[in-house]
C-alpha cells in the first residue's frame, strides 16, 4: 500500500482523536530532481489527538514531509506520517513535533509580540530623533569652533554635555528593548554610520571604532590615552578631550601609576627576582622602573602577540638610563599558558607574574583555568598582580555606542571574588587596592 492509497477505514493511530476542524495555512519543502521548492499551502484540520492531527489539503504530501504551520492555527511542526487520496483532495496523518498550544495562547502570545515589537518600535523612534538632535548639536559647536571669540572651556562643557546625553539616549534604549544583545548590536552598527561624518574627526574615538592594529586596546591607543593630549583640531579636539577625559581612559592613567607602585615594592624587597609581564603592550611601566629592575637584579620577561608592540617596547628600552639589567622580549600567545607543565617549559618558576587590562577581554570558563595556572607558577612567597575592570563604577554606553570598545567583558567585585575563587586562589593569600576614582581595582595573590 503505498501513501497514495491508504485505507480510509483503517485506524491510522494509536491516540484517541477528537474532531478539531479549522482552516490552516502552512508551508513544506518539495526536493525536485533539481532544486528544493518551499510551497505555501492551505487546508483544514479533521481531527486532533495528543500527539497529532489530520488534514484534508489539495496537495499531495509525502511520509517524511516537514510541515511548518502558521501560528494562527495553534500548531507549531509536524511529520507527515501517512497520506491517502480521496475525490478530490489528500488526507493525512501528522505527528507533531513541536507541542501544539491552545490557540488562546498563541493569540496571547501574538499579542505580546506585537506589543513588544510596537514597544521597540517606538524606542527606535527615540534613538533616531536624539542621534538627530546630538548630530545637529555637534554641526553647530562644530562652526562655534572656528570663531577665535568662542570660550574653549564653553565648547569642551558643551560638547561633553552632548556626549552625556545621547549616551543618556542610548541607555534608555536598551532598557527599551530589554537589553536584546541582537536589537542593541545592530542599533549600535546604524548609530555609529550616522555619526561618523562627524565623531570620526576625532582622533581618539575614531582610532577606538577602526581599530587600524587589527584588535581592541592595542598599544598605540593606550599609548595615547597615557599621553593624555588632544591629537585632533576644531571640533575633533573637543571631542578628544571629552574621550581622555571619560572614566575608564583616567583609570587607565592611573592603573599604570598604581602598576609602577605595586612592582616597585615588590623590587625593593627582592634580590634577582624573575619577572613575568603577560600582554606587555608598551611596556611604559617597565621603561619607568628602569634604575629599580638593574639595582634589583631583576629579569623581566615581557611577552605579547603583537610584534610591532615588542618593538616599540625594545626600542624604547634602549634609551633607558641606566639600561634595565636584563628584559627580554618574546612573541607569544597569552592564551596559551592555560597549561602549567607547558609554562614551566616556556618560562619557568617565577617570583612575580603580572598582567593589566588582558583578562577584562577573557571569558570566564578560560580566565579561571588561566588564573590557576598563573598562580602554580609562581614560587613560594611569588605574587600575581592583575587588575579589572569594575563596571559598577562607569557607564559602558560611551565604549558601546561612542567607540567601538567592547571586548572587555562587563564584570563587578562579585564577580571577580567568584572568578578568583574558582581559580583555586585562597580568599586569605588575597589583597585589594583601588585606583584613585575606583573604576579599575588591582589583586595581588600571594602564594
Amino acid at each position: 500500500m503505498d501513501f497514495f492509497s491508504a485505507d480510509p477505514n483503517q485506524e491510522m493511530r494509536q491516540f484517541n482523536r477528537k474532531p478539531f476542524v479549522t482552516p490552516i495555512g502552512y508551508t513544506v519543502n518539495i526536493l525536485t530532481s533539481s532544486e528544493e521548492r518551499k510551497l505555501n499551502l492551505r487546508g483544514r484540520t479533521i481531527d486532533i489527538s495528543d500527539v497529532g492531527v489530520g488534514i484534508e489539503t489539495d496537495h499531495p504530501l509525502a511520509p517524511g514531509h516537514t510541515l511548518f504551520f502558521d501560528d494562527e492555527s495553534g500548531l507549531r511542526t509536524g511529520v507527515v506520517r501517512w497520506c491517502m487520496k480521496l475525490d478530490d483532495s489528500y488526507r493525512a496523518g501528522i505527528v507533531m513535533t513541536a507541542k501544539r498550544k491552545p490557540r488562546e495562547q498563541y493569540r496571547e502570545e501574538r499579542g505580546q509580540t506585537l506589543f513588544v515589537h510596537e514597544e521597540r518600535e517606538r524606542y527606535h523612534e527615540l534613538l533616531d530623533r536624539a542621534t538627530e538632535q546630538f548630530n545637529r548639536e555637534l554641526e553647530d559647536l562644530e562652526r562655534r569652533c572656528s570663531d577665535p571669540q568662542e570660550d574653549s572651556e564653553d565648547l569642551f562643557s558643551l560638547v561633553s554635555r552632548s556626549l552625556t546625553t545621547v549616551c543618556e539616549g542610548c541607555e534608555e534604549f536598551e532598557r527599551g528593548v530589554r537589553y536584546d544583545k541582537s536589537v542593541i548590536k545592530a542599533a549600535q552598527m546604524g548609530f555609529r554610520e550616522k555619526t561618523n561624518p562627524i565623531l570620526s574627526k576625532s582622533y581618539f574615538i575614531n582610532r577606538a571604532r577602526i581599530w587600524p592594529q587589527g584588535c581592541q586596546g592595542d598599544y598605540k591607543t593606550l599609548e595615547g590615552i597615557y599621553k593624555n593630549t588632544p591629537m585632533s583640531e576644531g571640533i575633533g579636539y573637543y571631542l578628544d578631550q571629552c574621550a581622555l577625559f571619560s572614566a575608564l581612559a583616567i583609570g587607565v592613567r592611573e592603573r599604570i601609576i598604581m602598576l609602577r607602585e605595586l612592582l616597585k615594592e615588590e623590587l625593593l624587597i627582592r634580590e634577582n627576582p624573575k619577572v613575568l609581564d603577560i600582554a606587555c603592550g608598551s611596556c611604559r611601566e617597565v621603561f619607568e622602573l628602569a634604575a629599580d629592575i638593574e639595582k634589583s637584579g631583576a629579569h623581566f620577561t615581557c611577552i605579547d602577540l603583537d610584534s610591532e608592540a615588542l618593538t616599540y617596547s625594545l626600542n624604547r628600552m634602549s634609551y633607558a638610563d641606566p639600561s634595565a639589567g636584563e628584559v627580554e622580549f618574546l612573541k607569544y600567545n597569552a592564551i596559551r599558558m592555560f597549561d602549567h607543565e607547558l609554562n614551566i617549559e616556556e618560562f619557568g618558576m617565577q617570583d612575580i607574574i603580572y598582567s593589566v587590562g588582558f583578562f577584562d577581554y577573557l571569558p570566564d570558563d578560560f580566565l579561571v583555568k588561566l588564573l590557576h595556572a598563573l598562580y602554580q607558577l609562581l614560587n613560594p612567597g611569588g605574587k600575581l598582580i592583575m587588575s579589572f575592570k569594575d563596571a559598577s563604577l562607569y557607564k559602558a554606553q560611551f565604549y558601546h555606542w561612542i567607540v567601538d570598545w567592547d571586548g572587555f567583558l562587563q564584570r563587578n567585585k562579585a564577580d571577580f571574588g567568584r572568578l578568583l575563587s574558582l581559580a583555586g586562589i585562597p580568599e586569605t593569600a588575597l589583597t585589594d587596592r583601588r585606583v584613585e576614582s575606583d573604576v579599575i581595582i588591582f589583586y595581588t595573590a600571594t602564594k
